[in-house]
Order: C-alpha cells, then structure tokens, then sequence
C-alpha cells in the first residue's frame, strides 16, 4: 500500500517539548537538595534526565521517519523479547530496589524492561485486533483470548512485583478492546476476573493492603502509611494560586518522599501553583486530544488501533499518577509520563510520541 506522506502533526510535538521541558526544570528543582546531599552534586540527576532526553529525541525523530506499515513484522518478535525480559529481571540478572526487582543494572544506567514491554504489547494488540477486528464484536472468539495475554503480560510484571504498572498495561488493553469493536457487556465480563485478581493482588500482600486502609483516612495513619499522601498534600496546599516559587519547595527538604519520581506533581503544584498544575493538566489533554485524532485520521485499522493505544497508555498513566498525588487514588508507585525522573520511561514515552508522529504523516484529513 503505497500512502501519500505529509509533514508530522507539529501541535502534538511542541505539546510534547513543553511537557518535556517542565519535566527537565521540575527534575532539577526537586532532586537537588536530594542530589546534593547524597551524591554531592546538585546537578546529579537533572544531568542523568537531561541525557536520556536527548537520547530519546533522537530515538523519537527517527521512529518517525520509519515506514510504520513495517512495524507489524516486528510486532511478535518485540513481544517475545519483552516477555523474555520481564522474565529475566526477576532472576539474579535483575537489580533490587526496596524490595523490587524492576531494573537491569546496564554500566551507569537503570533499564527496566515493564516500560518497554508496555510499548511492545500496544504493538502487538494493534496488530492482533487488526487480524481480529471482524471477530471483536464475539466474546469467545474476539474478547477471551485477550484474557489469556492479559494474565500473562501483567502476571509477569506482577512478579517484580509492579502493580501499579500491571493496572496502568491492563486498563490500556481494555480501552483498545473498546476502540477495536468489543462490546462494552463483553468487556464488563472480563473485568471481572481482573477485578478479582488485584482484589486479591491487594488482599494477600500486607503492604498493599495497608497502602489501601491508610488511602481511606491517611491522618489515622500520618506516621506510617499515610504519611506520603499526607505531604503530597501539603506541597500541593501550599502551593496556593501562584506557588511559592520555582525552587522554593519546603517539602523536597526530605520531608516528601519520592519528590521527584511518583511525586514530582506535587513539588510542581507546590512551586507553581495551581497555575502551574492548570498548564501541565492542559498539556496533557493536548497531548489526548491530538493523539486521538490522529487515530481517527490514521490510513488504516492498525495505525488507527497503534494510535489510540499510545495515546491511552500514556494519558492513563498520567491521570493514575495524579489521581494518587492529589490523594484521589491509593499509592501505587506509577511515575508522570515526560515530567518525573526516569530514564527508561522517558526513553519509551519519546518512542510512543515517535510513533504517533509518523502515523499522522499519513493523515487522511491532509
């Protein structure tokens, strides 16, 4: 199929700069007192950030060059080799961090393949419910199967254990099941053992069950449990209209853990003020809005499908990372795509921009 080629869509690339560049000032603003008291260099993980973002510039305009039609031959062996990864990082060839084995140590920097796989899966969805898309409208033969890559995908990050990954990889599949033409009684069914199982995710592992008891009233539990959530609100409280100002944030000063990874949104509304958080909430609903309409204009099921999975994997991490910041949503450990520190997430977000770049080259509403 040959398609006539247009220039990328320029609104979801500076939309995407800017939600960069926020990222980069507010890395630097929250990590610094951190930085400087461990590693003696203020600068430490601002300039680690700063790399990766280059790295994935790079790796996002060549991604958007590529002929995207190709990608399908790559879909499987990207899948495999994520699984194989996800299986691998909860060996001894994996890296252990607070009790979590979510990284390869590779030289000076931190991998951690859940990212990766949540871009390969997209992927491989696309091209599966493009083979299937007559057939999603049928239960048994369009829905169930994916309950069986659902487990399989979000039971080996689980493992790590990662279930604020797992929740964030299977709300992007339900979501591209519903853009492919399941009906939505079809995906209620199969919400259910989903539910069951973070039900008992949550149930049979205490320090989930206490993050949830201590979400319902966080001051019964301000010394333990509660405490994050507690001064998450405080950073966002006091940021006011206006914010105290940029690097002027009392909570990084290790009271708010976490401040410039899970958390970073609340050293933002802290120093930014509710103005500051408007902006980036405005962004992010830029980045949907020109996500999903390059899916409606895509040439063709599977860039229209790949689209809107993208779209939907990055903007639902994005509202789960908030939603837990502002104390709507118990702690889950989910990173804010472009804006918190972490290489290998920024690295994949880039790519999945990269991607939804070179589709809308193809646009059909030139």
């Amino acid at each position: 199929m040959r398609l006539k080629k247009g220039p990328p869509d320029f609104v979801l690339f500076i939309t995407t700069l800017a939600l960069i560049g926020i990222g980069l000032i507010m890395v630097f603003s929250s990590s610094s007192v951190t930085a400087n008291v461990n590693y003696d260099d203020a600068y430490y993980f601002f300039k680690k950030q700063l790399m990766w973002a280059f790295i994935g510039l790079v790796a996002m305009i060549i991604v958007m060059k590529l002929n995207f039609l190709r990608l399908r031959g790559f879909a499987v062996p990207l899948l495999v080799l994520a699984l194989v990864l996800l299986i691998l990082v909860v060996t001894p060839l994996g890296m252990e961090v607070k009790g979590s084995s979510r990284w390869f140590l590779l030289g000076p920097v931190r991998f951690s393949p859940s990212e990766f796989a949540k871009l390969a899966m997209v992927l491989f969805l696309a091209k599966s419910m493009e083979a299937n898309i007559n057939k999603m409208g049928s239960f048994t033969q369009g829905v169930l199967p994916y309950i069986f890559m659902l487990a399989l995908g979000c039971g080996l990050i689980m493992l790590q254990p990662d279930l604020g990954t797992a929740f964030v990889l299977a709300g992007t599949m339900f979501f591209m099941m519903m853009v492919a033409g399941a009906k939505i009684t079809h995906l209620g069914l199969l919400s259910l053992p989903a539910i069951a199982a973070v039900s008992a995710a949550i149930y049979f592992e205490p320090y989930r069950m206490q993050r949830l008891i201590a979400f319902l009233d966080p001051w019964k539990y301000a010394n333990d449990e509660g405490f994050q959530t507690i001064q998450s609100l405080y950073a966002l409280g006091s940021g006011g209209l206006f914010g105290m100002g940029l690097g002027r944030s009392r909570q990084k000063f290790f009271y708010l853990p976490e401040q410039h990874t899970d958390f970073i949104f609340a050293i933002l509304g802290e120093e930014l003020g509710f103005i500051g958080v408007t902006l980036v909430l405005g962004l992010f609903l830029l980045f949907a809005w020109r996500g999903f309409k390059i899916a409606i204009n895509a040439p063709d099921t599977f860039s229209s499908i790949l689209a809107s999975g993208i779209t939907i994997l990055i903007v639902f991490q994005a509202v789960i990372n908030i939603g837990v910041v502002s104390g709507a949503l118990p702690v889950t450990g989910i990173t804010l795509p472009f804006i918190s520190y972490g290489g290998t997430s920024l690295l994949f977000s880039m790519i999945g921009v990269g991607l939804l770049l070179n589709i809308s080259r193809y646009s059909t509403n030139k």
